[in-house]
């Protein structure tokens, strides 16, 4: 069985155009040696390919679906005029996996500052697909270094976290970690494991008392659901292998807590994906690289990992493959 299950391609956006986006996902699609789409501008794909020494036109099965730049691309220096065009390639990857064109969605970095520059409010790809595709609850989570690591919340000012983590908040996100570990990852049984926010978790209240009010009540609620979940626990213990090996994957509270190990655990090889979704997306698990735009020294072993864990997990829904 072909890795995309349905016999449709994986779709790339390339991402910021003055980023390493075009040239990692140049090279992981010549890598991947199955059928995929790159969504972006041709004429840069097709300068950036010859500037690092990569065939052109680029051979079967990959292929390109061409949208235009709105100006000139300098390597290194986006610009807010593009950030339409950033965001059209988003558009027409989601499009085409309603359609049943494409299998899955693997996604190059984009720049948000300046997507925001533009006048446009994006806080990130997660926050973006759920908008687009109505869904109602997405979970971000990062796989790498042998780690599943989901965020209770993404991109907030940490300032802003206490207050965000809710019982609601936590149940739904318990729920979707839940439901697509079994039906993505095949997991039948899923072992959460749920961080606390404060030092210590908390140290029985005297160093926070969210752990106690809020993030206990939520994990003893979705036991009660049948997920089996448990803590919270200290982070700063909770990454230790001995101890993150035994879950299945790790619910953080927020960004950092959960990425900063991650990371260095896996990067440049780790993959973000957003669980909650109508459809498969992946990403990388890194940024635009704005200082390696136009070198040809940008690293595509994240983008090649996102692609073919994009097509696994579209395989997987597809066949409802679950295993213990």
């Amino acid at each position: 069985m072909r890795r995309d299950g349905a016999g449709a391609p994986i779709a790339i956006t390339t991402g910021e155009p003055a980023g390493i986006g075009p040239e990692i996902a140049l090279r992981a699609a010549l890598s991947y040696r199955q059928p995929c789409v790159l969504l972006g501008d041709g004429a840069l794909l097709q300068q950036t390919a010859r500037a690092i020494g990569l065939p052109w036109p680029l051979p079967s099965p990959c292929s390109i679906q061409h949208e235009p730049l709105t100006e000139p691309v300098v390597p290194g220096r986006p610009r807010p005029a593009n950030a339409g065009y950033v965001l059209r390639l988003l558009d027409r990857a989601i499009d085409g996996c309603r359609s049943a064109e494409f299998a899955a969605i693997a996604t190059a970095p984009v720049h948000k500052a300046v997507i925001n520059e533009a006048g446009i409010a994006f806080s990130g790809h997660t926050e973006y697909l759920a908008a687009a595709t109505g869904a109602s609850a997405v979970v971000m989570m990062l796989v790498g270094g042998g780690l599943r690591v989901a965020l209770a919340t993404t991109h907030l000012p940490l300032s802003q976290v206490p207050a965000a983590i809710t019982r609601a908040l936590l149940g739904e996100t318990l729920d979707v970690l839940d439901r697509d570990l079994r039906s993505w990852f095949g997991i039948l049984r899923p072992r959460i494991a749920v961080a606390g926010l404060n030092p210590h978790a908390g140290e029985a209240g005297f160093l926070g008392h969210e752990e106690i009010d809020v993030i206990a009540p939520a994990i003893a609620a979705a036991r009660e659901r049948g997920i089996d979940a448990d803590g919270p626990w200290p982070a700063d213990t909770l990454f230790v292998p001995a101890r993150a090996h035994l879950a299945d994957a790790i619910l953080a509270m927020y960004h950092d807590q959960g990425l900063a190990p991650l990371k260095y655990a896996s990067f440049g090889q780790g993959v973000n994906v957003t669980l909650g979704l109508p459809l498969v997306r992946t990403s990388v698990d890194h940024g635009t690289a704005l200082d390696l735009a136009g070198a040809g020294r940008a690293d595509p072993a994240s983008m090649l990992a996102a692609i073919e864990l994009a097509a696994q997990l579209a395989s997987r829904r597809l066949a409802g493959v679950v295993t213990v």
